[in-house]
Formats: C-alpha cells, structure tokens, sequence
C-alpha cells in the first residue's frame, strides 16, 4: 500500500511531497532544511531511495543535492536543466521503481521553465498522483516569466500544452499535487482550495478550458512583480547549494545592535507589528515573523546585505533564521531576544508610531488635514481601486523610493496591515511621521473614503 506525507512551507507559499510503500520512498522538491523530511521519513520507517525534483527552482534554494547526499538516494534532475552537481538525468517517459509496485514516471512537461518535468506516481501500473511541481497547479498554472523575457510567450505556449498532455495521459481520479501555487509568486494565481484531481482541472482550469491563443493573452496580462531575491536563487540551485547551517547566530547587546546599524546594516524585528508600533529601536525594520518574513525580507533586503534578527524568544529567532535559510539568507549576522529596553543603550528611547484604521484616516481627511496617503499593495492589487490622492510605491520599491513620499504625515496602507507596517517602519527609520493602518481595504470603501477604479465601466 502507497503512502502520500505533504510537507507545507507556509511562508514561501510551498509543498514538498514523500512518497512511498512499505520499505521506500521518493522525495519531490525538498526544502532546504531537510532534517523534518528526513524525520518523515523515520516516522514511516522507510528508506529515502530517490529525490526528485520537477525543476531548477526560482522561489527557494533546495534541499535536494544534500539530502541525497545524507541519505545515499538516487538524485533526478532533468536531463535538459543546465546543472553543474552530481546528479542522475531524467528525460520524458524514464521510469524508476521506488517500492514492490510503485513506479515514477517522468512527464516531460515545459512551461514554468523549459526543462520542467512532472512525475507520475503509479501503484501496480494504476495511476494514484501527479507530482506536477510548477505545471498544472490548483486552478492555475505556473508562471512562465521567471526564465527570460524572450521565452515568455513560447513558455506561457508550452504550459498550455503541458497541462492538455497531463489531462489527456492521467485519468480523472489521479490527484494533483503541485510544488507552487499556496503563496507562492511562482504561480501565475493562487490556490482558492486545498486539493484537485486531474478530472477537476480538466473542467475548471484555464489552461484545460480555453483556447491556446486566449490563454496566452490571460496568463500574459496577469504576470505580477517578480520578488528580486528569484535572480539568486536559480544560480545557487544550479551550482549545488551549500548544507543549510542552523546553529545559533551570535548574541548582541545594545552596543553591538547601535554599531551595526551606524555601519548600515539591517536590524529587523520580528515581533508583531502592534508590539513595534508601540516601541522599537530605532531604525530598525520590522518584518513580522508569523508574516510571510522570507518572501518580503529576501525581497527588499539588497543582497548579502548582513541582518541582525531581534524577536521576544529565542525559538522566533531560531524559526526565522530556519526561514530565511529557504530563501538563502544564510546566518544572521547577530540576534537578540528579551525586553526591548535592552536592545538600547543607555540614555537612549525606543522609537514609536501610530496606528490607525481607515475610519480614522477618513476623520482626518474630514477635518481637512493636510495628509500623505501611501499604497504599498502591489501594481495589480491598486488596478481593482484605489484610495483619491494616493501616492503609490509598491512594497518592494519603497526602499529605494522614499525619497519620492512627498513631505507631510504619512499614513500608509496595505490590502491586510502586514506590508503597511514593514513601510512604516521602512519611513520611520527614515525619520518621516507615520501612522501605520492596519485595517483590511474594504474598510476603506465602509469609512467613506472614495476610491478611483480604474477598470470601471459606464
């Protein structure tokens, strides 16, 4: 009898998969921190024989050469990706038995990237899961923009062509396990549900649905911003990543925080973004750990730019820096936990913000104060409407845009709070007056301040 463990990596928006029989198994797309697969592994008693990956990843560094290393399995990468490591190639239609019965077979399938390969997993010659990485997601499709700008279009062709095979070679009752698509910016959209089939898919997804010509002008027009860190990631998978180091980073007093942040480095606060707003060091970033740290750090932080973390215990530390190390931000240069109080020398204040809702901005407005407006959502969020008079600077930019924020009081939002918070304490390391909303923006439209939409017709 087959087995199926998924392992989620929330903050990246991910899945890695084990599966197996009685004796073995095969890993797909592995994180870096191998040591829980390897644990999954160990609870179901089986040996890893073989580690899989779909394609050379954009969005984290993998696990996979180590943990074939550490583990003695076979490592299959596809034989077109263009790979400077130890590892055994697998072209369309290559076949591996992973236990008695259970047999992987690799699914040529271009689109996300050229050399993409999906595997279907079959039990006694009956399908049971189509492992399809960043293929045919959950209603979507991977993106086909993360390679060359030149290849976008043949690429977003290739999906669409992809997906018709996968359809056309799996029966309808075969799940559909992907690597991207829960968060991910690997994904073209997200998920709206937790699991699909093949026969799902075939009715309700555009790639299954639409004409290829239709489809390629969709997919096209609804690209998003690619986070910068993805420019790293693909040469560090293609090289062979380094093994993932989790020791505790080096601990810092007040005297070393002041100093590494008079050099320029980075020092970011992972305490929630109520708890900054009430009181901080200043200067400091504030990047939420139970937020989506990796993705928005890797994204705004220039790279190899050294970060010292500082958090309330020393197990967010540890979380964190297990984190970033998907992401290839490799030891923190220094971290500190406890009492903010004593991240400060003495004589010194801990720095503070407002925080507000959209009803209070609209009273603000109301009693004709002369207000900045800021929106940090993303260029595809502000199409759907935005707030009259707002100054825009998508999160990611805002590092290197502050200059721009025009003089007067800030009061900057988001869609949710969290990217509003990492913006306001972006502005006031810079020394602007901020107030963070932290409200979703539907309460924009309830607190009665008008909104332009663009997209809107007569």
């Amino acid at each position: 009898m087959f087995f199926i463990d998924t392992l989620e990596f929330e903050g990246l928006g991910n899945r890695s998969y084990l599966a197996g029989g009685p004796s073995a198994a095969v890993v797909i797309d592995p994180p870096r921190d191998i040591d829980q697969v390897i644990v999954a592994a160990a609870r179901r008693g089986v040996r890893i024989a073989f580690v899989a990956e779909t394609h050379v990843h954009n969005d984290y560094v993998t696990g996979g050469l180590e943990l074939a290393r550490v583990t003695g399995a076979t490592y299959l990468v596809p034989a077109e990706a263009q790979v400077s490591l130890a590892r055994t190639p697998v072209a369309d239609g290559d076949t591996v038995t992973v236990d008695d019965g259970l047999a992987l077979r690799a699914i040529a399938t271009p689109g996300h990237t050229p050399h993409h390969t999906s595997y279907a997993l079959a039990e006694d010659g009956r399908g049971v899961a189509a492992f399809t990485g960043g293929s045919l997601l959950i209603g979507t499709v991977g993106r086909p923009d993360l390679v060359e700008p030149r290849l976008t279009e043949q690429l977003a062709r290739a999906q669409h062509a992809s997906a018709h095979r996968l359809v056309d070679e799996l029966d309808d009752e075969v799940p559909v396990l992907p690597t991207h698509g829960f968060g991910s910016f690997c994904s073209s959209s997200q998920a709206e549900e937790d699991a699909t089939t093949i026969g799902k898919e075939r009715v309700t997804n555009d790639a299954l649905t639409l004409d290829v010509d239709t489809f390629v002008t969709q997919i096209l027009a609804g690209l998003d911003d690619v986070p910068a860190y993805y420019a790293h990631m693909g040469p560090a998978n293609a090289a062979g990543p380094a093994p993932i180091d989790l020791t505790p980073p080096r601990r810092a007093d007040a005297e070393e925080i002041a100093a590494r942040l008079a050099a320029g480095e980075w020092v970011v606060d992972l305490r929630s973004r109520m708890a900054f707003a009430e009181g901080h060091v200043a200067g400091s970033f504030n990047f939420e750990g139970e937020g989506k740290l990796a993705t928005y750090l890797a994204w705004l932080i220039p790279w190899g730019k050294p970060v010292t973390l500082l958090a309330d215990t020393p197990e967010q530390i540890t979380d964190a820096q297990r984190e970033l190390a998907r992401v290839g931000i490799d030891r923190p240069a220094a971290a500190a936990t406890g009492d903010q109080a004593d991240w400060i020398r003495p004589g010194e204040e801990l720095a503070s913000f407002p925080r507000a809702r959209f009803a209070g901005l609209a009273q603000v407005r109301e009693r004709g104060a002369d207000v900045v407006v800021l929106d940090v959502r993303r260029n595809s969020e502000r199409a759907d409407g935005y707030i009259d008079g707002s100054v825009h600077i998508p999160i990611h930019e805002l590092h290197g845009r502050i200059g721009e924020v025009p003089d007067g009081v800030v009061w900057v939002h988001c869609a949710g709070g969290m990217r509003a918070a990492i913006a306001a304490s972006l502005l006031d390391a810079a020394g602007r007056d901020v107030v963070a909303v932290d409200d979703g923006f539907d309460a924009a439209t309830e607190a009665g301040l008008p909104l332009t939409r663009p997209d809107a017709t007569d």
